[in-house]
């Protein structure tokens, strides 16, 4: 078992939403990167509901990621965990992310979307109970996980799910 690290939140002022996953797995991890494995379908979700462009270089997906609304970051900051599967973590390794300050200078987010069961029980069992009033109140979704091990939803299935953003963010300039 090893010991592992999140990222930073990708964030900007002005975000709507925050996209929660669990913890990176191996091939993000390796290429320091949110969802660099490639059948992962978080970047094609993010073109197809919000013109956020997959092909663009992993910078520039992230600059047009929070330039339409939108911040992305994982519940844990650190856990102990073999591969890259979500059943894989020792829940007594858990530590999660600082998420009370996270919202004290994300002021704006009016909705958290987990990507997947694992960071929604996560989030509801290690931070909400943490969190001050003041930030305990922002609605939370749990969505289907992007992940290539999550097979069992059809796929038209999963994007008619993760569209819901869409609607949180409002209209949208998706043009990239």
């Amino acid at each position: 078992m090893t010991q592992i690290y999140s990222f930073p939140p990708v964030s900007s002022e002005g975000v709507k939403v925050l996209i929660l996953g669990s913890m990176p797995g191996k091939a993000s991890l390796a290429a320091n990167q949110y969802y660099a494995h490639p059948r992962n379908l978080f970047w094609t979700m993010m073109e197809t509901i919000i013109g956020v462009r997959s092909d663009l270089p992993y910078a520039a997906r992230c600059e047009a990621l929070t330039r339409r609304g939108v911040a992305m970051w994982d519940v844990l900051k650190a856990c102990t965990r073999a591969g890259s599967l979500d059943s894989n973590i020792i829940d007594a390794s858990i530590a999660p992310n600082d998420f009370e300050q996270f919202f004290r200078t994300h002021s704006g987010i009016r909705a958290v979307y987990f990507n997947g069961a694992k960071a929604e029980q996560v989030y509801l069992r290690h931070v909400l109970p943490n969190l001050s009033n003041a930030f305990s109140g922002v609605a939370t979704k749990r969505l289907p996980s992007t992940s290539p091990a999550n097979a069992s939803i059809p796929l038209p299935e999963k994007f008619a799910q993760w569209k819901t953003i869409a609607s949180t963010l409002g209209p949208v300039d998706t043009a990239a």
